[in-house]
């Protein structure tokens, strides 16, 4: 391969080893599953430890090399440095991570409280410095990469989103700011940001609960399946790229968001219904 080629996920992390948060569903699934495939060393760490197996299990079929996993919030303080630890201990090293556990706190603003909003900075925006604090020092030696799932939300805020939409800024604010900082360390950032995307993050209730057989409010025709999602994440991390905006309407959205906001704020109260019936849902 030329050098001026860019790297292909398959070859990138082909024996590195890969921790992903919130692998148990959605995104964090299909990316163990895609680098399972690629012959990366995998740490699958989630909340649930029966979902878990079941991801590890089956990545294990696409790969010579059994995934572990580690039971971790990243909401609560040391669950990470334990999963970093697993993974230093089974792989030897760290090579990148993906910082992608999350879920949305939705509604009008009359109907939301402030612990709302402390929930959901806690799971999405300390949750992510979490893994980068534990991570860091792993991938300062390997030299590696981090990348942290945000969102278009982190561009384009609308109507019934606050939280969410707060959480999503705040780490594209701190992505940018700190990128320079790790690439002195010799740390790759890169900052991943879709728009609708096939998972389950949409029959997430506040409080982060999962309801299966809520209807998902976003049509079907405008969401973007997750395996294309993941091969997307999985080449920008590889090709060294600082963000890379995801689905076509996601790219729209952040282009209106930046050259032309007023017709973005016109049209913005559409989204609402969508937030609406999520935030309607009560915790089980």
């Amino acid at each position: 391969m030329p050098h001026s080629e860019p790297a292909r996920p398959v070859e990138f992390f082909r024996n590195k080893s890969v921790l992903i948060t919130g692998a148990s569903s959605g995104i964090g699934e299909e990316l163990a599953y895609q680098l399972a495939h690629s012959g990366a060393k995998l740490t699958l760490a989630a909340r649930r430890q029966d979902e878990l197996d079941r991801v590890a299990q089956h990545a294990a079929t696409l790969s010579s090399t059994k995934p572990i996993t580690a039971l971790c919030d990243v909401a609560r303080d040391a669950d990470l440095e334990r999963a970093v630890a697993a993974a230093i201990t089974a792989h030897g090293q760290l090579d990148a991570v993906f910082a992608n556990a999350g879920f949305g706190v939705v509604g009008n603003f009359h109907k939301l409280t402030l612990e709302d909003y402390r929930r959901q900075f806690e799971t999405n925006v300390f949750g992510v410095l979490r893994t980068l604090y534990a991570a860091l020092p792993a991938l300062e030696k390997s030299r590696g990469n981090f990348a942290i799932v945000g969102s278009v939300s982190g561009w384009v805020a609308t109507p019934g989103s606050s939280p969410y939409a707060m959480s999503k800024f705040a780490l594209r604010a701190l992505a940018d700011s700190i990128t320079p900082d790790l690439r002195a360390a010799g740390v790759k950032l890169t900052l991943l940001s879709p728009g609708f995307i096939v998972s389950n993050i949409r029959r997430v209730d506040n409080r982060g609960t999962l309801h299966t057989g809520a209807p998902d409010p976003v049509p079907a025709w405008l969401q973007m399946s997750t395996s294309k999602c993941a091969h997307q994440m999985l080449q920008a991390v590889a090709r060294g790229q600082r963000e890379r905006i995801i689905t076509t309407h996601g790219k729209l959205l952040v282009t209106l968001g930046r050259f032309t906001p007023w017709i973005l704020r016109a049209f913005s109260s559409r989204a609402t219904p969508i937030y609406n019936a999520r935030a309607n849902r009560t915790p089980s």
